[in-house]
This record gives C-alpha cells, structure tokens and sequence, in this order.
C-alpha cells in the first residue's frame, strides 16, 4: 500500500481518537459541550490561478506591514503595489519570500509573503497583490495612545465564527490578537484555505497577529514535524524580533509591547524560548512602551473543568520572568469559555502580578466548555461560557479598558467591562520591580 495513504489512515484514526480525549477531563469524566453550529461550506468561487487568494496583514517591523496571500500559478510574481488613493500605485515592493509545502495528499499553492513600507501611522493605503487581482485596502495603527487590539481565540470556522467575526468588523479596531486555534484544519489542509478565504476580508484590512495552539501542530510520528501548515502560511515577524522561531516572537505598537509565546514548543529553562524571553523582556523600554502584554495559548489560571492544569508546566517555568517584567496582561484561549481574574501571581492575589484573561471562545466547532470548578478561586473575577471576543482599548500610559462581548444571541453584549491601571504608574514598578529585574538581567 502507498506509504502516503497509510500516513492519512494514521491521520485519521489520530483525529478521532484525539476527539475523545478532548471530550474528557482528568479522571476520565466526560463532559457534555452544548450543540455547536454547523461547520461552514463557503461557495467555490472560479478565479484566475494568478489571482490572490487567502490575503492577509501583519506587522513587520516599525513601519511595515508583511502582506501575505496564496496563487496557483507558478509564474506569479511576489510583489505588491500600493498608496495612499485608491487605483493609485505610487509604490511597489518585492522584499519577501515565496514558499510551499506538501502535507501528504496535499499540495498548497504558492504562498508569499511581501513587506512594505516604511508607511504613515494612521492612514489607509490601497494595494494589489502580484501585479494584477482585487484591490485591497488597510489602515495602519496609530503611532500613539489611544490604541484598540480585538481579541479572539479558537475560532474555527462555523456559523458562531462568522458571528464573532461580523462583531469584530464593526468595532473600531487598529490590530487583533489571537492566542492560538486559527482554523481547525485538523491535518484536513483544505480547511486552511477556506479559513484563509473566510477570514480574507478581516484580516486583509487590520493587521492579524497571532501564536499558535494546538490545532495547528498537525504533527505525525515519523512522518511530518509539528506547525508545517501553520508556519508556511501564517508568518509572523520573528526575525525581527531576534526569535529563532516562528512559534514565538514579540512587536511593538503604539507604546505597547507584545509578546508572542508558544504553548507548543519547548519552554524550559533550557530551551531556545525561554532564553529568548528572558532576553527580550530584560531589553523593553517601559518608558517608550508602558504596557505589557502576553499571549499564549494553554491559560496558566484555568478555573474550567476543560483543560484544568495544562498550562501550569509553562507557567512554573515562565511566570517568575513575566513577573519580574512588569507584565500587564496575560491573553490566553484553548479553554473555550471566558474568564478574568484579579492581578495574580504564583496562584493567590498580588497587586503587582498579571491579569489573567481568557477567550478561547471565538466560534470553534468543538462548542464551549460549560463546566467551571466550584467553589470558584479568590483570583477568579469573572467566568461565563459563552461564544464572543474580547476588545483592549489602551487609552493612555496608565489607563486601559477592557471589555469582552457575548454573542449568543446573535448580537453583541458587552458582558465584562473593566478599567486597567498600568503597573508602570503604580506603586509596584517604582518600588519593587528595580529588584525584581535583576532576575532578568542574570545569567
């Protein structure tokens, strides 16, 4: 038998029995999730082979954008034309790469990704990809506060997707933020691109940055290394950032610095991530960029039945660098429900440790996660499983408002709101942090 349909038998039993493990918690106890909506069957549209497809943004550097899309042409070119009115090309670019892959029965287009720029804060710019094709349009982040990041976890792609999706688009967002579970391929690689197509219109006029979760290792034993599908197609600014991986890295934004970790790569204290981290946190200008945040994927405080304790290795290796940083927030998802705790660290209540926030709740096809741990922990603010995403309004050095917005009923209800101080204008970073980031700075 050919060695490439017995790696998809492989891959098919992998999948249904990773399914039943995911039903379950610890202590082999299954949990009932509520009906998910249908998985959507987005409409074949006949297009050009050289015509873009799949187009998104994402930041690359200060001032530059990496635009991304797939064709089936080999002779397409990787380029990208672009300014400031609409028709109007008074710019070109060809600084990238084209790359592909092969994922057993599966051949992906030619994927490329090109960088433009320098580019002006808060303008919107019209581009064509490779010469020919729709024009596109986006807009860049402001250069200062106030700045606005959308959140969503775990999105997949069902009817609560393209729920969360439409709430998304009518909010005034600069970036969105997304802790991991892009599209639920599942080692299926024509899922990528219809998630590619269903997310083009979002993600190709703010810049998606986002890590990755577990979906997207779509490894198998002796036959395909982890993150293929993802890393070909997804490619973040990890370079720029001294990362040796595309798995994690860290960009900065309107006086906001971003960090990027890999839930699914090592992070021991050993390990290339850890190193990094520890390196890139020590080297962040709390003057230029006040606020720091995390993102990840497996939550570290998780007070749902779902995935109780996954990420406590991560967090005993990791949380004391976090916290000797200063950081602000810690964004996760995998747990599909919502939930925000008090600033925490090392599991009980500290003014100068992270807010928790978890939002795995973006419209997966695996339903939510209903079952919370009673009673519920003193760190535990607010928890609900609902399907919605999350919005972070930074208005200044001090001062962010964070709200997540239900969408069960089709509608979106801000259900959570709460005002953030900066721990850089607190007591905590003017007396105790100088201590604490020598941790950083030692060997």
């Amino acid at each position: 038998m050919d060695l490439r349909v017995v790696a998809l038998m492989a891959v098919v039993l992998l999948a249904f029995f990773s399914g039943i493990v995911a039903a379950s918690r610890p202590g082999g106890e299954l949990y009932i999730r509520p009906k998910p909506r249908k998985t959507l069957w987005l409409p074949w549209r006949p297009r050009h082979s050289s015509d873009p497809q799949q187009v998104h943004i994402s930041l690359s550097g200060e001032n530059h954008i990496r635009v991304s899309w797939m064709t089936y042409d080999g002779s397409s070119l990787p380029i990208v034309d672009y300014g400031t009115a609409p028709g109007e090309y008074s710019s070109s670019s060809s600084f990238g790469e084209t790359t592909s892959y092969s994922y057993l029965l599966y051949d992906s287009g030619k994927i490329h990704h090109v960088v433009i720029g320098p580019l002006k804060p808060d303008t919107v710019y019209y581009y064509r990809c490779g010469g020919r094709g729709r024009e596109f349009h986006f807009k860049t982040p402001p250069a200062r506060f106030p700045i606005t990041f959308a959140v969503v976890g775990d999105l997949g792609q069902t009817g609560w997707t393209a729920t969360t999706l439409d709430h998304i688009g009518q909010s005034e967002y600069d970036a969105l933020l997304l802790p991991g579970d892009l599209s639920y391929a599942d080692y299926m690689q024509h899922l990528w691109d219809s998630f590619g197509e269903l997310v083009e219109p979002y993600a190709s006029s703010r810049p998606w940055m986002v890590t990755e979760g577990n979906h997207e290792k779509e490894s198998i034993l002796l036959f395909k290394s982890g993150f293929q599908a993802y890393n070909a197609r997804w490619r973040m600014p990890y370079e720029e950032s001294g990362s040796p991986s595309n798995l994690f890295y860290s960009f900065e934004l309107s006086g906001v610095h971003v960090v990027m970790l890999g839930s699914y790569t090592d992070y021991d204290v050993s390990s290339d991530q850890y190193a990094w981290l520890k390196a890139d946190l020590a080297k962040v200008d709390r003057v230029k960029t006040p606020w720091l945040l995390v993102l990840l994927h497996a939550p570290w405080y998780n007070s749902n039945y779902a995935h109780q304790g996954e990420g406590n290795s991560m967090m005993a290796a990791m949380e004391r660098l976090l916290y000797a940083a200063g950081v602000d927030l810690v964004l996760a998802g995998h747990v599909h429900a919502y939930e925000r705790s008090e600033r925490v660290y090392n599991g009980c209540l500290d003014n100068c440790g992270a807010v928790h926030i978890t939002v795995g709740d973006g419209g997966n096809r695996e339903g939510l996660a209903e079952r919370f741990c009673q009673p519920k922990p003193e760190w535990s603010v607010y928890r609900e499983a609902s399907f919605g995403h999350g919005e972070l309004k930074i208005m200044n050095h001090t001062h962010a408002l964070w709200t997540w917005h239900r969408n069960d009923d089709d509608e979106t209800v801000k259900s959570d709101e709460v005002w953030i101080n900066s721990l850089v204008s607190s007591a905590c970073f003017a007396s105790r942090m100088p201590e604490l980031r020598k941790i950083l700075m030692a060997p």
